[in-house]
């Protein structure tokens, strides 16, 4: 542990950037085939409206990635400033910490979807009548496992911040590949549908939690899982959630709009908008995941570097991160605006109404993408170093502050256009907020270094 994360505060960045968020990268996209494989084979193997269930239930998924990253990522940014302190003896009783509130939190979540799950899949989640079945089957599978896909993820960001960024990235390839090994086997050779691609999803998750388990009794590191570090104390646990308050708050905003959103699609599009929405996100999400995926790569070099008062090194972590953001997110924006049609193939093969619908909205709600890095990248950087109030309104001000109110009034002036223009604008108007922050920011550190941030 000594050597391996050491090297955080004298090796230089752009290696440390590239040996850190390369993993995180692949491990997310990785990750993010989950959901992604589910419905490219729904939408082959079942219909439209297997796609629609699934988009249905992601909110609800997405508050169980929630519930996860709030202690995860929240305890891994301790973690790293911890270590950056050398504060060394602090860190098992973070992870022992993080270990039992990651099966404490998802539970309750479960408990209570479980209690009133029809309620959920139909008033909160907003599934019509022809939708209901499919969304319903999906995600109370998901749920049988959901324990496992919160404390798997969870768990691994202490691999990457132990050091071993490949071991993490390993850990959600093991997961994804087994997903899409079996979901083509429960769909379609064992005809079990919608069902077959939710049993895939939560076997993979079991068996790639077994794994992160399997790293933390082996010889490859010395950090240990013990029950006295579970006992909990509230000032540690208040700590590990404030922090994780922000990548939290997100994924959570993200699913309250994903509900509001169905509801809106269904007023304005019917089941075809949903349908649409659903192929759009899952193209949107796999360039999303290597953004996340720099900003976790990056997360550790921040949180301990600025632990370590290395300010300089903090300037060219985030610096370095931006720009390996925004130049992908370029690239991304160019593909989805060429090539639209061929990216959606992968779901639906007709030329149809549905493949029309989904071209424009994954036209437009993409629009802007590359200035998303500098939002997401400066609620990242607060994150890391500690403020979780500075990063949970620049979180939740692109998915939740501004994008609510723009979905309802645009919705209720354009309609169906409307819903789908509300998201580059509020795109938009997050940057400008990130960029108020980040200019105090900047004063901020300036006077705590003698270079220029």
């Amino acid at each position: 542990m000594q050597n391996a994360t050491d090297r955080i505060g004298t090796e230089r960045i752009g290696k440390l950037l590239w040996d850190f968020s390369a993993p995180a990268i692949v491990g997310m996209v990785v990750g993010a085939l989950y959901n992604i494989t589910d419905r490219i084979y729904v939408g082959q193997g079942v219909d439209a409206l297997g796609i629609a269930g699934i988009t249905i239930a992601m909110p609800m998924m997405m508050v169980l990635m929630g519930s996860s990253m709030l202690i995860g990522i929240g305890a891994n940014a301790l973690f790293s400033i911890r270590l950056g302190e050398g504060r060394r003896h602090e860190v098992e009783k973070i992870m022992g910490h993080a270990f039992a509130l990651l099966f404490l939190v998802p539970a309750a979540v479960i408990a209570v979807c479980f209690i009133w799950l029809d309620e959920i899949v139909i008033n909160l989640l907003g599934a019509s009548e022809t939708v209901f079945p499919y969304a319903k089957t999906y995600l109370e599978i998901i749920l049988y496992g959901g324990i496992f896909g919160a404390m798997g993820p969870g768990i691994n960001h202490f691999i990457r911040s132990d050091g071993h960024p490949r071991t993490s990235m390993l850990t959600q390839l093991i997961g994804a590949g087994i997903n899409i090994v079996l979901d083509p086997i429960f769909i379609f050779w064992c005809d079990w549908g919608i069902a077959g691609a939710a049993w895939a999803t939560i076997i993979s998750q079991f068996i790639s939690f077994v794994w992160v388990m399997g790293y933390f009794n082996s010889r490859y590191t010395r950090l240990r899982f013990r029950l006295a570090d579970m006992k909990l104390e509230l000032k540690l646990c208040l700590s590990i959630m404030a922090i994780g308050f922000a990548p939290a708050a997100m994924e959570i905003a993200m699913s309250v709009v994903g509900a509001l959103q169905n509801h809106s699609l269904n007023a304005y599009g019917g089941d075809m908008a949903v349908s649409a929405m659903g192929i759009v996100y899952s193209i949107a999400i796999v360039f999303f995941m290597p953004l996340f995926g720099i900003a976790q790569g990056a997360q550790p070099l921040i949180g301990y570097n600025y632990g370590a008062k290395k300010y300089d090194r903090v300037r060219q972590a985030f610096n370095g991160s931006l720009l390996a953001a925004t130049i992908f997110m370029t690239a991304a924006f160019a593909l989805m605006q060429a090539v639209p049609t061929l990216l959606i193939w992968l779901f639906h093969s007709e030329a149809d109404e549905l493949m029309a619908m989904s071209v424009y909205c994954l036209r437009v709600s993409t629009l802007v993408f590359p200035l998303v890095a500098f939002n997401m990248l400066s609620a990242n950087y607060f994150q890391s170093i500690g403020k979780p109030i500075e990063g949970a309104i620049l979180s939740l001000s692109r998915q939740l502050i501004i994008y609510l109110p723009l979905l309802f009034v645009l919705g209720h002036w354009f309609g169906l256009e409307g819903v789908f223009w509300a998201m580059p604008v509020s795109d938009i108007l997050a940057v400008l907020l990130s960029a108020v922050f980040m200019a105090f920011e900047i004063k901020r550190l300036k006077r705590l270094t003698v270079l220029p941030f």
